[in-house]
């Protein structure tokens, strides 16, 4: 089966974007280069094709049930326009995916919802739902979007002014974690105050075939994967797949610093054993370190004690553009604390560093 394509490609070859794989999908790394892009996003703004991600919408008169008992977070708090992020779970409370929930407005049939999975995840979380639909014998749709819609976001102390420019100054009505339906450049949006990249931004849902009608409203730096990673990192964001994965790096939202996502205080799927972790405390827990010698730390790299003995490993690691500095994510035992002076090794080499919390740096 061939890579998916998202609406935007000839808009990636036009602009010379370097093209990779990613979650089943072909999508652009570079524009100019991931400084440049990184810097922009961090100085002015910078706009991503994130089309990749999925969408699945769920209606109905039990769709807050099928959504409460299947993500971690308690959706019944979120009114219309509301956003939540969540984590979505298996029975042993290990982490499948992360995900933003949206409560769109109700329809005649009672509350709907949207939630994003991340890229090539949209097939197995709408068989998830289903089966969980039937098996608890609720009445709720659960369809899948995902190749009906785009998705761009902008990103940058500039972006409140750009959205604003492209919607007769409607998007900062929105408020952080909220969302609204907007017109952009006459096209029907649904636009969130949200992102990944720690910075002030926007992310619009795009029907598909309007994906370039809506991109070319805004005149700031194309930015591909290479900067959004770079951003998320000096944030200290999770990257699913890689940052958790229920096979090679299966962790609970305790160990990977997302504890704050579950509602122990109701039924979901991984309850019983996420009240266990948080009575009993996670024996790693997701931990930034900083570099003070020279080299780039990288995913799978060690990370030890002044004997050498191993304190975990990392999972996630770059050279921080806004810093110069090498930095990197992982999970450390406990007793690896904030401050503790650690070994990354590199390539063989221990290198010298210090456990943090990130952020990395002040958005």
């Amino acid at each position: 089966m061939g890579l998916r394509k998202p609406p935007l490609q000839d808009v990636h070859t036009e602009l010379g974007a370097s093209l990779t794989e990613f979650g089943g999908w072909e999508m652009p790394v570079e524009f100019d280069s991931i400084r440049t892009e990184h810097t922009a996003v961090r100085e002015s703004a910078g706009i991503f094709d994130v089309s990749h991600m999925s969408e699945i919408r769920v209606s109905g008169p039990d769709a807050t049930t099928l959504m409460g008992r299947l993500t971690t977070n308690d959706v019944r708090e979120l009114d219309v326009g509301d956003t939540q992020y969540a984590c979505i779970t298996d029975e042993d409370g290990i982490i499948l995916d992360d995900t933003m929930v949206f409560r769109l407005p109700d329809d005649g049939d009672g509350p709907q919802y949207l939630f994003i999975p991340n890229a090539g995840h949209d097939a197995e979380m709408y068989a998830r739902w289903t089966e969980y639909r039937e098996q608890w014998g609720l009445d709720a749709t659960v369809h899948d979007a995902t190749e009906e819609w785009a998705m761009v976001a902008v990103q940058g102390p500039d972006a409140p002014e750009l959205a604003d420019d492209a919607t007769d100054g409607a998007a900062t009505d929105i408020d952080r974690f909220e969302a609204a339906f907007l017109d952009v450049a006459g096209v029907r949006c649904y636009a969130s105050r949200t992102g990944y990249t720690g910075e002030d931004g926007f992310e619009f849902l795009i029907p598909w075939d309007d994906a370039e009608t809506v991109w070319s409203a805004f005149d700031c730096q194309p930015c591909g994967l290479g900067a959004r990673d770079t951003l998320r990192m000096e944030m200290g964001f999770l990257l699913s797949g890689q940052d958790f994965d229920p096979e090679d790096e299966p962790r609970t939202p305790y160990e990977a610093g997302v504890g704050w996502t579950v509602d122990l205080d109701r039924e979901f799927v991984g309850r019983d054993a996420l009240e266990g972790v948080e009575r009993e405390g996670a024996e790693e827990r997701f931990r930034g370190v900083k570099l003070l010698q020279r080299g780039v730390p990288r995913g799978g790299y060690e990370v030890v004690d002044g004997d050498g003995d191993r304190l975990g490993h990392l999972t996630s690691g770059t050279m921080s553009p806004t810093l110069g500095e090498p930095i990197g994510l992982g999970y450390l035992s406990e007793e690896a604390t904030p401050g503790t002076r650690v070994r990354v090794v590199v390539r063989g080499e221990p290198k010298q560093a210090n456990v943090v919390t990130p952020p990395f740096i002040d958005t």
